[in-house]
């Protein structure tokens, strides 16, 4: 754990179990860790580790089993589902695998549709630098199908940080890239942190992707079997192999 205070997102003995009686499958275990604010948190393992059952619950977009989640210094637990929703829309960004543009919208359209899921109105002097900042400042006015798979996803990263929010989560963000382009939303990821004191959550197959991060937590059966500061893609690697994700 980081000092209190410190932490974007804590999580206590959370455990997630799906299913029922001899059904039943526990996919996180007694989880406990704080990740620190304005730091780039990569986290891997082997599929069925638990990686996106961290994300969705430390993200507030399922409920722990068990266990509690303080997020931008609010639990979870006591939340009802709108007071849950409108801290996941004000304070959290998202981005996923999967653009997940609405292809009708333009670029402007797409990076401002939290505010009108809000009902409020977009700064225009911070949708001006945001946009720039992804490098997109001539594409505003375009729609999804005239942009590339690198452009459609600086696009979603714009979406994540033009509310502000306190944590990013991205889940495979360069999963749908190839490698040139993933390089570049990695190191955009990378500068959000570095320039803007953005904290990042990001869950990743690639030890690449996650060699871009301050450090790696692996996940093995449910549980963080391991961690790494200042790691490299070699490193990364390897302890995946010593957990069987590449056996």
């Amino acid at each position: 754990m980081t000092e209190a205070g410190t932490e974007a997102v804590t999580l206590n003995a959370v455990s997630k179990v799906y299913g029922k009686g001899s059904s039943a499958v526990a996919a996180l275990r007694e989880v406990s860790i704080g990740l620190p604010k304005g730091g780039f948190t990569a986290v891997m393992g082997p599929s069925g580790s638990g990686k996106s059952t961290f994300l969705h619950c430390a993200a507030g977009l399922d409920r722990p089993t068990s266990g509690s989640v303080r997020l931008a210094g609010t639990e979870l637990a006591g939340l009802k589902e709108d007071k849950l929703t409108e801290l996941r829309r004000q304070r959290v960004g998202f981005v996923f695998q999967a653009f997940n543009l609405v292809p009708s919208l333009t670029v402007e359209q797409n990076v401002t549709l939290p505010f009108r899921l809000a009902r409020t109105r977009a700064d225009r002097a911070r949708l001006a630098e945001v946009l720039a900042r992804v490098g997109l400042a001539d594409r505003a006015a375009h729609r999804p199908a005239q942009l590339s798979g690198g452009q459609q996803q600086r696009v979603a990263i714009a979406r994540a940080l033009v509310t502000g929010p306190e944590v990013v989560f991205a889940d495979e963000p360069t999963g749908a890239l190839d490698t040139m382009t993933a390089r570049d939303v990695l190191r955009l990821l990378r500068e959000t942190v570095d320039d803007l004191g953005q904290t990042v959550v990001m869950v990743t197959h690639d030890p690449v992707a996650a060699s871009y991060a301050d450090t790696v937590l692996f996940l093995a059966d449910g549980r963080i079997a391991d961690s790494l500061t200042a790691p490299d893609a070699g490193t990364v690697a390897e302890r995946m192999t010593t957990l069987g994700a590449y056996a």
